[in-house]
């Protein structure tokens, strides 16, 4: 689903852009009310756990290849806007270090794979099912499962419909396409294929296999985003435990290890493969005679990429290269998030420091102090 420049037009870039720009800016707000100082550091490794986890290619019946994402999974731990921030950040180290999905179509991915996923999976299925679920009950596994199959089709589904539009709505006067060549009776198919048959399986396995872990081993890190509810079926809850975040760095690193399973995947997803690293082979398999001209104009639009296609060693130790990879990308998300989150924090401190050197005769209010008891009314007394 990491959808390459040139594919998209850039009328359909900046619309995904545009949809973007407000839930980024939503999915700040909200963060920074909800995630702590405590748990950034589970937010940087929910965003390396999405980095890592779309590395891990499965091949397709159809010869393509496809991965899971984890937004829902993030969802469920640290809340759905959580999920918005740790997978775009994921995303753009792809694209800008990796190679990984454009630049110029980095707002439509974020659309597909970090918005509608988690929204979807989330809110329409996740949330439903466990209205009335305790926090250890084995329904909550199960509809996160659902959830993240559920999102991940929903994700693949949107994607085929900006990939299939574009033969469509931007074409020559003859009628060839000007970026992607696949119509929406060959995008959307082929995508739904990849993510119904194999990749959602994968995304569901994964979903239930964390959350079921964390109800028996870290519930603290369940009730972040599960404040009232009930523990257990028969309401039975113990004094409250620190989260212990610091669990999943070992997960990790074994995740990153594991990174080169991808490379057994021959073949590129639907819809990602470069044009001009082999252009016959591309005309051939699309029956094109040329390859379109947008597409050709736009392809490699971003080629800065410092590992591009998470190659480190330039093809001579490819299973090195991939592991290298995923470590530096991993380094680079935790190092971006949890130094965006302090300048935040810095900034936040010295707006309250001026604000209180300004008004130092001002007169601060516990809003979550009780009311004092107002004193009883005097009945007057006759003589």
């Amino acid at each position: 689903m990491h959808i390459p420049d040139g594919y998209l037009s850039p009328q359909t870039c900046a619309a995904g852009t545009a949809i973007m720009i407000p839930a980024w800016a939503t999915a700040g707000r909200r963060v920074r009310r909800t995630v702590t100082t405590r748990y950034v550091p589970l937010l940087a490794i929910a965003a390396a756990y999405a980095f890592l986890v779309m590395m891990l290619n499965v091949p397709i019946p159809d010869g393509t290849t496809a991965h899971a994402v984890g937004a829902v999974l993030i969802a469920v731990v640290l809340g759905p806007w959580a999920a918005v921030v740790a997978v775009s950040t994921a995303l753009a180290i792809q694209a800008l270090f990796f190679g990984d999905g454009g630049v110029l179509s980095f707002g439509v991915n974020c659309l597909t794979m970090a918005f509608v996923m988690p929204m979807v999976g989330y809110f329409l299925v996740y949330r439903p099912l466990t209205r009335t679920a305790s926090l250890t009950s084995p329904r909550r596994a199960f509809a996160a499962a659902l959830g993240g199959y559920v999102g991940i089709c929903a994700a693949a589904l949107t994607a085929g419909i900006a990939l299939g539009i574009q033969p469509s709505l931007f074409h020559t006067a003859s009628g060839q396409p000007l970026y992607a060549p696949y119509h929406l009776a060959q995008a959307v198919p082929a995508m739904l294929l990849a993510h119904m048959t194999v990749a959602g399986g994968v995304e569901a396995a994964l979903t239930f296999g964390v959350i079921g872990y964390l109800q028996r081993a870290n519930l603290p890190m369940m009730r972040i985003n599960h404040q009232a509810v009930p523990e257990t079926d028969a309401d039975i809850g113990g004094p409250p435990h620190r989260v212990r975040w610091w669990w999943a760095l070992l997960p990790l690193a074994v995740m990153a290890v594991a990174t080169p399973v991808g490379l057994l995947a021959h073949g590129s997803a639907f819809g990602e493969a470069n044009p001009k690293a082999d252009p016959n082979g591309f005309l051939r398999r699309n029956h094109l005679a040329a390859i379109p001209a947008g597409l050709d104009h736009y392809a490699n639009f971003w080629h800065h990429a410092l590992f591009n296609g998470y190659d480190v060693r330039h093809d001579r130790h490819p299973a090195l290269g991939y592991v290298l990879a995923a470590f530096v990308g991993t380094l680079v998300i935790t190092a971006g998030l949890l130094g965006a989150f302090a300048a935040v924090g810095v900034i936040g401190r010295r707006r309250g420091a001026h604000v209180a050197h300004s008004h130092p005769d001002a007169i601060l209010v516990d809003l979550t102090a009780p009311a004092p008891a107002e004193p009883a009314a005097t009945v007057p007394v006759r003589a």
